[in-house]
C-alpha cells in the first residue's frame, strides 16, 4: 500500500488524478449514447477537428482548450444540421473533418513553432495539468453532463427508435444537434488526457465495453462512467511505475477492457427504453 500511495506525494499525480477522473466519468457517461447510436466516428471526427481549433488558437495568441471547444462545438453543430439520419451522418461527419483538417494544415503552416504543444495535443499530457485547469475541467464536465440530461429522454427515443420517434413529433435534426454539440465538449475534455488521437480509448472502449456486460440504461451508464474511471486511474499508476507514456496505458486497459467484455458475449440494450421511460 506504501509503494501505491507514494505517488500521490507528487502534485502534478494528484493533480493528475482529478483531471483523469473528471474526464472519464464525462467520457464514460457521454460516450456510452456515442455507441449506442452508432455515432463513434463522429467522436473521431471531432478530435481531429479540435485540433486544427487548437492550433488556430495559439495562431492567435490564444489557449489551445478554447480553441479545440469552439472549433468541436462548431463542427458538431453543423454535422448535426446536415443529417439527422444514421445513413447520412458519415458523409456529412466526413465533409466537415476534411474541411476541418485543411484548416488545421493552414494554420500550421503559418505557425511553425508549434511542435511541443501539438504533441501535446495529439497524444495528451495529462502530468502537465494544473490545479486551474482542474477547476475548467470541472466546469465544462458540469455544463456537460446537464446538457445530456436535459435531452437524455428525447435522444435515447431517437437513437432507438427514430422513425417511431419522428412519427411522434420528436424534433430529429435539433436532437442530433444538440447531442453533437455535447459530445463535442466531452471531446475537448477528453483530450486534455490522452490526445486528440487516442479520444476513442475513453470515449468508446469502455462504453462499448459496459453495454455488452448489461442491459439497462442506468446500468450501463454506471458501468460506463466506473471502467473508464478504472482505466484512466490504473493507466496513470502504470504509466507511474513503469515510466510508459499515460496515453499508451491508458489505451492498451481499454482495449483489454472491451476485448474481455467481447469473451463474455453481448447482452444488448432491451432495458434502455424501459428505464429512461
Amino acid at each position: 500500500m506504501g509503494i501505491i500511495t507514494s505517488m500521490f506525494r507528487y502534485e502534478f499525480m494528484t493533480n493528475a488524478f482529478a483531471a483523469a477522473g473528471i474526464a472519464a466519468v464525462v467520457s464514460g457517461i457521454v460516450g456510452y449514447f456515442l455507441v449506442m447510436r452508432a455515432q463513434t466516428f463522429a467522436g473521431h471526427a471531432l478530435s481531429h477537428i479540435g485540433f486544427a481549433g487548437a492550433t488556430g488558437a495559439v495562431l492567435i495568441g490564444l489557449a489551445p482548450l478554447w480553441g479545440l471547444i469552439g472549433f468541436t462545438v462548431a463542427a458538431g453543430i453543423v454535422m448535426g444540421l446536415l443529417s439527422e439520419r444514421i445513413s447520412n451522418r458519415d458523409v456529412a461527419i466526413g465533409v466537415v473533418l476534411a474541411l476541418a483538417l485543411g484548416f488545421g494544415l493552414l494554420f500550421l503552416h503559418y505557425y511553425t513553432a508549434f511542435a511541443s504543444q501539438a504533441t501535446a495535443l495529439l497524444f495528451g499530457n495529462v502530468l502537465a495539468v494544473d490545479r486551474g485547469m482542474i477547476a475548467t475541467l470541472a466546469i465544462l464536465g458540469i455544463i456537460t453532463l446537464g446538457g445530456l440530461a436535459a435531452i437524455m429522454r428525447p435522444l435515447i427515443f431517437a437513437s432507438l427508435q427514430p422513425e417511431l420517434a419522428e412519427a411522434k413529433g420528436v424534433p430529429l435534426r435539433f436532437v442530433s444537434t444538440a447531442f453533437l454539440a455535447v459530445v463535442a465538449v466531452a471531446v475537448s475534455e477528453c483530450a486534455q488526457i490522452v490526445g486528440v488521437l487516442l479520444v476513442f480509448t475513453l470515449m468508446v472502449g469502455p462504453p462499448a465495453a459496459a453495454q455488452r456486460l448489461t442491459t439497462g440504461l442506468w446500468s450501463g451508464l454506471a458501468a460506463s462512467a466506473l471502467i473508464a474511471l478504472a482505466e484512466a486511474w490504473l493507466g496513470l499508476t502504470l504509466a507511474f511505475y513503469t515510466d510508459w507514456p499515460v496515453s499508451f496505458c491508458i489505451a492498451m486497459l481499454s482495449a483489454a477492457g472491451y476485448f474481455a467484455a467481447l469473451a463474455r458475449g453481448r447482452h444488448g440494450q432491451a432495458g434502455v427504453l424501459e428505464d429512461a421511460a
